[in-house]
């Protein structure tokens, strides 16, 4: 079985002549990546050497990139941690990356899709829901709408028309 990556930042270009990259955070701060010296950049396990706060952005230096034309080759990269490297989670908590590939099921337990995707346009998570069917449709990640419950999201078929 293949190990669960979640992804935490992607590369945006090069910084500077000196192997540094510019990077696009999926989270709230760049205390999320700072905490983990091994990541993995385009699939090739590296050493974080350092990242750092640059207004709307980050800035990160990895092992063995050492110049501009090497940062550069990495743009478009993801940067990814194993799942069991992320800490622990409080009651209500969750990743995006443990609800992809959920099953949906309506309030009586039949199926109605699985989630493809989880989106987030500033006003709370969507659930990207692909239908039995084969349609897609976002759906809000709200009490009462879609409910995470033993494994699976429990949802209301009306908010997928």
């Amino acid at each position: 079985m293949s190990v669960k990556r979640v992804a935490l930042a992607a590369v945006a270009g090069a910084h500077g002549v000196k192997g540094e990259v510019r990077l696009k955070l999926f989270s709230d701060s760049v205390e999320s990546l700072a905490r983990h010296s091994i990541v993995f950049v385009g699939a090739s396990e590296r050493r974080l050497i350092s990242v750092r706060d640059a207004g709307k952005t980050a800035v990160a230096r990895f092992e063995g990139v050492d110049d501009r034309s090497a940062a550069e080759a990495l743009r478009g990269s993801l940067v990814e941690v194993d799942r069991d490297a992320l800490p622990p989670l409080d009651e209500g908590e969750y990743y995006h990356a443990d609800l992809i590939g959920l099953p949906c099921v309506d309030r009586d337990g039949q199926p109605v899709g699985t989630v493809a995707a989880v989106e987030n346009f500033g006003a709370g998570d969507l659930l990207e829901v692909e239908t039995e069917a084969g349609r897609k449709a976002l759906i809000p990640f709200r009490d009462g709408i879609a409910d995470l419950e033993d494994g699976r999201i429990v949802l209301d078929p009306e908010f997928l028309a």
